[in-house]
């Protein structure tokens, strides 16, 4: 039979694109923080405000995401995709939690 797969290996699997996503948004936050220095150097430019905010936001989803597809595959290889994606939700349970306690200290 002839298969039809446009894509094969191990971003074929569904479970690694969902872990890669279950681990972007659990690492959204810590490693948006980090993004402050094109922040800073956005603001000296001439590029419109409303550009700078879509240009912030677009590369960190973008870094969160290639981050966490690395993780999700890093874990897959070691663990295998199921329990790299369970782990991703407790790491994002973790995240949400840490988030909501260090906002009451603030």
């Amino acid at each position: 039979m002839q298969s039809y797969e446009v894509i094969s290996g191990p971003l074929a699997d569904a479970a690694v694109w969902r872990g890669a996503l279950l681990w972007a948004l659990a690492l959204y936050g810590p490693l948006s923080a980090p993004l402050s220095r094109l922040e800073a150097s956005l603001e000296t430019s001439t590029i419109p405000e409303n550009w700078i905010q879509r240009l912030l936001i677009l590369s960190s989803l973008l870094l969160a995401l290639a981050v966490g597809l690395a993780t999700q595959l890093g874990c897959s290889w070691a663990l295998g995709p199921g329990w790299a994606s369970s782990l991703g939700v407790v790491v994002l349970g973790w995240s949400l939690l840490l988030t909501l306690t260090n906002r009451d200290r603030t």
